[in-house]
């Protein structure tokens, strides 16, 4: 694992129970009240997510930075006959992994700890997803031919926009708490979309995201 790699495993081995907080609102009413309203898009970007997933069932995904598992299990839970999930943070892995079993989900989902250019799957996805993803990757374009390559229908992202305001903030609460984070232009978002090898995409602004479909 190289260091930017490990950098960001320990961040989010320190972060899980805010993160997932952030999904499973189990936060105080006035927070939760906060995330509702200054993180309206991340609720958005899940209901993207599904929505163009549909119909899940019978179909295989794998979802990439998969966190605490909330999108791998919703899928499970539509019908999907196999979710993947990948994350470099075993924490975040042992929440998804306890809560599939709660739901008896687990014999539809496996985590695996690895980065996506370290995997290596047997057959092609579906549909791989990558929500939150990008966010914290210095260097896209790889990720995103890798995930061209293992799929046969499509790919679901998420990526945060270039000067906004909460761009700034984010940058600089995340860097004090030594976390690189990375936003897009939608020129951005297209270019490498084309070099990664998609011929057909459709970008959508949501809030301070950008929601995107991507077919091979």
């Amino acid at each position: 694992m190289n260091t930017q790699l490990k950098r960001q495993k320990d961040f989010w081995n320190k972060e899980v129970k805010n993160f997932d907080a952030i999904y499973s609102h189990g936060k105080s009413g006035f927070n939760n009240w906060l995330d509702q309203k200054f993180r309206w898009d991340m609720y958005a970007r899940f209901a993207y997510t599904i929505k163009n997933s549909e119909p899940a069932e019978g179909k295989s995904f794998l979802d990439v930075g998969c966190g605490a598992g909330h999108y791998s299990l919703e899928l499970a839970s539509k019908g999907a006959k196999q979710v993947t999930g990948l994350d470099i943070s075993e924490k975040m892995l042992a929440i998804c992994r306890q809560r599939a079993e709660e739901k008896k989900l687990d014999k539809i989902c496996t985590f695996v700890q690895t980065d996506l250019l370290e995997y290596k799957p047997d057959v092609k996805f579906n549909t791989a997803i990558g929500i939150g993803l990008f966010d914290y990757i210095p260097d896209a374009l790889p990720v995103l031919k890798k995930m061209c390559e293992v799929v046969d229908e499509k790919v679901i992202i998420s990526v945060p926009k270039l000067w906004t305001w909460r761009a700034l903030v984010r940058k600089i609460r995340l860097a004090v708490k030594g976390c690189d984070v990375y936003f897009y232009s939608k020129e951005k978002i297209e270019r490498l979309l084309t070099e990664a090898g998609f011929k057909n995409f459709s970008i959508e602004e949501v809030g301070q995201l950008y929601c995107i479909t991507a077919r091979v």
